[in-house]
């Protein structure tokens, strides 16, 4: 699957946290540029990467070996959350039903 976010952080700071939090996942790091980041484990495996987009902007593209919902790719989502309260500290996330 593929999953995508845009946010304000630069790559250094997204990957200071992307290391620790797919570590605990029992993933390693199988590759390493300034800006991709690949990972391989129990769950599957995972590449990161990054692409500005105009100004302040950094996208940040995962694509996962899993079909559907897997365990990974809920993890990648709640990496999300993790980017996007580093960059907002303040908000408040709420379930939108």
């Amino acid at each position: 699957m593929r999953h995508y976010h845009r946010t304000h952080l630069t790559p250094d700071d997204v990957l200071a946290l992307a290391d620790p939090y797919f570590a605990g996942l029992g993933l390693e790091v199988t590759d390493s540029g300034p800006r991709r980041r690949a990972w391989t484990g129990p769950l599957g495996k995972l590449v990161m990467r990054f692409t500005g987009e105009g100004g302040h902007s950094t996208r940040i593209d995962i694509e996962t070996d899993q079909v559907g919902e897997s365990r990974l790719d809920r993890n990648v989502k709640r990496f999300f959350v993790q980017v996007h309260r580093a960059a907002d500290p303040a908000h408040v996330l709420r379930a939108a039903y």
